[in-house]
């Protein structure tokens, strides 16, 4: 059993016995992981702050539903990568700012580069990241950031394992296109 399914088993059962710490046990488990996540998704600090607490919030309406059918980790996720989603779309919706144009407004600007820790090299991959179009983005960043497999991909993006490799594999042709042309 990996170090994960025994910290999940862990938590169910403490969530069994006291739901305040065990839920204390998830936020402290997952809250950086997570908040990394959506922030490559939404892009903006103040988005995924956003994004976060409504994750947990979810997450803590709901705990009584969770079965063991899934991973905490993957429950997470789908919540976490819902609630991007969500304020990425009203984003759009409300300021007519997509998240293709924020992306393109980092990826060319010198606030874009002071987003992003590291040598110029890191700033060329991550700029390149921004330009994907939004579901390669995702599948890109939770293969590449966040190791997640494609069966896991599968079960928080609701989408086949075939999908998510091709997803993926187009991700990573764009990425190395818009590298060698930089």
């Amino acid at each position: 059993m990996s170090n994960d399914h025994k910290a999940d088993n862990d938590i169910h059962e403490l969530l069994k016995s006291d739901a305040n710490k065990g839920f204390s046990l998830i936020v402290g488990r997952y809250s950086t992981r997570l908040y990394w996540h959506i922030r490559r998704l939404v892009i903006l600090h103040e988005d995924a702050d956003d994004a976060l607490q409504n994750t947990f919030m979810n997450a803590w309406r709901n705990i009584g539903n969770f079965r063991k059918e899934s991973s905490i980790y993957t429950w997470l996720y789908t919540i976490a990568t819902n609630e991007a989603l969500i304020i990425i779309n009203k984003r759009s919706k409300y300021s007519g700012t997509s998240l293709d144009d924020l992306a393109g407004y980092f990826a060319n600007s010198k606030e874009g580069s002071m987003w992003f820790d590291g040598d110029e090299a890191q700033e060329i991959f991550q700029n390149a990241i921004l330009q994907l179009p939004e579901k390669q983005r995702i599948v890109f960043n939770l293969k590449y950031f966040d190791e997640m497999t494609y069966e896991d991909m599968s079960k928080v993006l609701k989408t086949s394992v075939g999908a998510l490799k091709a997803s993926y594999h187009y991700a990573v042709k764009k990425i190395e296109n818009i590298i060698m042309n930089s």
